[in-house]
């Protein structure tokens, strides 16, 4: 499955680096974004390349469906396992390591989702800064503070650095 999900992001980018870089820019280069993503480059474009990124949209979605239905079903899967789990504080445990998870792709999702489909009329420059920040640097960032607050050794680690660089200064 992880090699799927490589795969078809690597086949996603190329197509849409490939798609990029073929467009005539005639609105300047200069974007209103911290790093470049397709829409913005778009709306420099002097070219009708609509037609052509709607086609990789489709191709897009495709790849992302089926990524989707991988990411349903191992949860699916990882929820059956947990609710045979005997004990209550089993069952607690587990769900508390998985619901934020759960809920990190879930912001990834409908942010990047409303990014790539909302209507033009409702775009501005600080929304779609908005919403690049929200599910490109949010959820990456979120990951390893789930995962680090679940370990009472890593806790543990933390508080006497951060105790004894105190003591030291």
């Amino acid at each position: 499955m992880a090699a799927a999900a490589w795969a078809s992001a690597f086949l996603n980018a190329l197509l849409h680096t490939a798609n990029t870089f073929s467009l005539p820019l005639c609105h300047g280069n200069a974007l209103g974004q911290f790093f470049c993503e397709i829409p913005q480059i778009l709306k420099l474009s002097c070219s009708k390349s609509n037609l052509r990124e709607l086609g990789l949209l489709a191709v897009s979605v495709c790849l992302v469906f089926g990524c989707f239905v991988f990411i349903v079903f191992s949860y699916v899967q990882i929820f059956r396992a947990v609710l045979r789990i005997p004990s209550e504080q089993g069952r607690h445990k587990a769900f508390s390591t998985c619901l934020p998870h759960l809920a990190v792709l879930s912001l990834f999702l409908s942010t990047s989702i409303f990014a790539y489909l909302k209507p033009p009329s409702i775009s501005s420059p600080s929304l779609d800064l908005a919403l690049s920040v929200l599910y490109s640097v949010l959820p990456p960032a979120l990951n390893p503070l789930i995962y680090s607050l679940r370990n009472q050794e890593l806790k543990a680690a933390v508080w006497r650095l951060m105790t004894g660089w105190f003591l030291e200064h």
